[in-house]
């Protein structure tokens, strides 16, 4: 009777353990890098403290313009206020008087 044999090959024991770290690496990236992954959140989060600051600079210029409007409102018109905004509709100011120009995002 004639017996081969068979030296065992270590390829067939590295198959599972190479699928499982392709898996977890697959898995493992895109729980990192992916739309909802722990990078997206940290972007999230900066984009958030972003738009904060520029909602409270918009708040802030709204409560001014508001400001500004109620001293011009009927009633109450501030002479100050009144004389300011025609001169400026009207560019004039008198030959003793010191103008300082602002820029045109300020008004």
């Amino acid at each position: 009777m004639w017996t081969r044999q068979h030296k065992q090959r270590n390829t067939g024991r590295l198959i599972i353990p190479s699928l499982c770290v392709v898996f977890l690496a697959y898995f493992g990236f895109h729980a990192y890098h992916g739309e909802f992954g722990i990078n997206s959140k940290y972007q999230l989060e900066a984009q958030t403290v972003a738009l904060q600051a520029q909602l409270d600079a918009v708040k802030a210029r709204r409560i001014e313009l508001e400001r500004r409007v109620r001293l011009m409102h009927d009633g109450t018109l501030e002479k100050d206020m009144l004389d300011e905004q025609a001169r400026r509709a009207l560019n004039l100011s008198q030959p003793d008087e010191i103008t300082i120009m602002l820029p045109a995002s300020s008004k």
